[in-house]
């Protein structure tokens, strides 16, 4: 029984620690690549000492970010041979684990170091767009055991998920794969009759076009050259375009109406599919598309609105959730 008021919004800051991580985030206090390293040697070319003098990565090298997430997900959450297409979304693992654990706790959740094998409830996850690296359903499958189901539009991504799993046994009886057929459609096809998610999540795309990717790109490796104590290079310096250094597909990084377009489809479409989800969650990058999104939810009928933020370095971003139960 729900017992919270109509139209509940709730909002929650990110607990305070180095990095503004989750407590259970095993990132929180950074990366230590000495012994990452010593357990993926494929990692050694790209580690450097930085201006700071403290070893890290070029963050605006593709492959370096690639094989360093390769590397986590080998090390901390015993994934095997993890890879992606060159162009697709490289995710940031700190940050998708971030999303994980935040709900983790939305869902009662507890801290998986402290229960039991096989204590933990039985939480089922549906991710929106998992795209060609999985990474919500790898993680939530590994660190808390979740049943996890992966939809996208796209083949290849999906195809290259699926040799992910294939190479990690464990995964087969955990993680699963749908195609979705309807680029205008979230959970249609997806969700199917009689089946009941505790929890869907998405990273959505978040700009309107390739035009605007590249910017927000451009602006991310400024920041990336800013902090190693470089000038950032100036547009005439630049042979071409700048490149995705997270990389990322169409479907991936951009859609019309970009992201608050985006959302609206998704909470329009979750009412039809409100008895079938428990909690319904979008991560939300620009704040300036947070607002109108709880307003449409409230004007659906939803009964609880969380606003969860979390903070990355200097970042911050916010994870919408909402439900109808």
């Amino acid at each position: 029984m729900n017992v919270n008021p109509p139209h509940r919004h709730k909002k929650k800051h990110g607990n305070p620690n180095r990095k503004g991580l989750h407590p259970r985030n095993l990132h929180r206090q950074g990366y230590d690549f000495p012994p990452l390293v010593t357990h993926y040697p494929s990692l050694a070319p790209y580690v450097k000492q930085n201006a700071h003098g403290t070893l890290s990565i070029d963050f605006a090298d593709p492959q370096a970010v690639k094989t360093l997430n390769a590397a986590l997900l080998s090390r901390y959450y015993g994934i095997a041979h993890w890879d992606i297409p060159d162009g697709s979304l490289c995710p940031p693992i700190p940050g998708r684990v971030d999303y994980i654990h935040y709900i983790a706790e939305l869902l009662g959740v507890g801290d998986p170091s402290t229960h039991q094998q096989g204590t933990q409830p039985k939480i089922t996850l549906l991710d929106i767009g998992t795209g060609a690296n999985g990474i919500y359903p790898l993680l939530a499958s590994q660190v808390y055991g979740w049943q996890c189901v992966g939809s996208d539009i796209n083949t290849p991504s999906l195809e290259n998920v699926a040799a992910i799993i294939a190479n990690n046994p464990g995964l087969k009886d955990r993680f699963t794969l749908r195609r979705q057929h309807d680029k205008h459609r979230m959970f249609e096809g997806i969700i199917q009759a009689g089946e009941f998610f505790d929890v869907s999540v998405c990273n959505p795309p978040f700009h309107a076009s390739r035009e605007d990717a590249l910017r927000g790109s451009q602006r991310k490796l400024n920041n990336l050259a800013r902090n190693r104590g470089d000038q950032p290079p100036s547009r005439k310096s630049m042979p071409c375009a700048p490149t995705l250094n997270f990389g990322g597909e169409e479907s991936e990084l951009w859609c019309k109406g970009g992201e608050r377009l985006f959302l609206k489809k998704m909470i329009k479409e979750s009412t039809e599919f409100s008895a079938q989800c428990r909690w319904f969650t979008s991560l939300v990058s620009k704040s300036d598309n947070v607002m109108p999104s709880i307003k449409l939810i409230r004007k659906l009928g939803a009964t609880d609105i969380r606003e969860i933020e979390m903070g990355h370095g200097n970042k911050v971003t916010r994870i919408l959730a909402w439900t109808f139960i």
